[in-house]
């Protein structure tokens, strides 16, 4: 099934103005070719104040631009997620790995976001935190005004522990080690900017237990201090140990140059093995602590 279609809003800001309206999304959103935003543009997907121009129209600044998506057909993902609790104020959530928590990258309905909305459509559904679309495991969601203000506060408080189960290949790390390598954004020709390991980033921290040994992998316990995009994989893959199966995070923490392929590696890829196994928090209301498991994938018991 296709979806409904999207309208995707801009406003023209100083260094958009004066530019043609070909120039603002050609240069503003690589992902697609010039040859390609001038046949929107053309077709009467791309408006100005509402109004079909054409292609070489020059930009005013505080011009609203509205870019009408025809429906399309999205990735198959996996369409269902389960409930581990629920409340009047917030639900905790058991996320499939494949199932994009929020719109974007092709993904609109296919995601847990909508899936929620479904589900219950009398609600406003706010994540507190995401889990990359290849991660699976638990995640708390807000439904209440009051528990999306006070778990917001208690992320930027650092008092909501996130506990993961992460495999990576053969290795000699010691049984528990600690990762503070800074992550910050760098440049990418299509999507603009990736996250990765930089010298002159934003400070990151996680804390790291071997579970198991084993001939062919190593399977950590990770606790992160921060919640930086991306953090354990790119964390791991600074130190040597990128997760098995991913392929974006090579070593160094750094991703991929971009190659020649027609199929080039992208955040939300899946294939890596990274499970959210354990959130605590204090309940918005009661501020009781709250504690939760999610049974991980087997490949990722101990």
């Amino acid at each position: 099934m296709i979806n409904q279609g999207w309208i995707y809003h801009d406003t023209v800001d100083r260094r958009g103005e004066g530019q043609r309206l070909l120039d603002y999304y050609s240069q503003r959103y690589p992902h697609s070719s010039q040859e390609t935003w001038q046949k929107r543009i053309l077709a009467g997907q791309i408006l100005v104040n509402q109004t079909i121009v054409n292609p070489e129209y020059i930009l005013k600044k505080g011009q609203p631009l509205s870019y009408h998506r025809p429906p399309w057909q999205e990735p198959s993902v996996p369409l269902y997620f389960n409930v581990l609790y629920e409340d009047e104020d917030l639900w905790v959530i058991a996320k499939p790995s494949g199932l994009p928590v929020l719109a974007g990258g092709g993904f609109l309905e296919h995601t847990l976001l909508h899936l929620l909305q479904q589900r219950y459509p009398q609600e406003n559904p706010i994540p507190i935190h995401r889990l990359g679309r290849g991660t699976s495991g638990i995640m708390v969601i807000a439904r209440s005004p009051l528990a999306r203000v006070n778990l917001s506060q208690q992320m930027r408080d650092r008092r909501i522990q996130k506990i993961y189960r992460a495999l990576i290949g053969p290795s000699n790390l010691p049984d528990h080690f600690h990762i503070d390598q800074a992550i910050g954004k760098i440049p990418h020709p299509v999507l603009g900017y990736l996250y990765s390991a930089v010298p002159d980033g934003k400070a990151s921290q996680s804390d790291c237990w071997v579970l198991k040994r084993r001939q062919d992998n190593t399977l950590l316990k990770v606790q992160i201090l921060t919640g930086r995009p991306h953090q354990i994989r790119i964390h791991l893959a600074s130190i040597g140990y990128p997760l098995l199966g991913d392929s974006l995070y090579d070593m160094g923490g750094v991703a991929k140059a971009i190659s020649d392929s027609e199929n080039p590696a992208i955040p939300s890829d899946c294939g890596y093995h990274l499970h959210a196994y354990q959130l605590s928090f204090d309940h918005p209301r009661s501020q009781q602590r709250l504690e939760f498991i999610c049974p991980p994938p087997l490949i990722l018991t101990d």
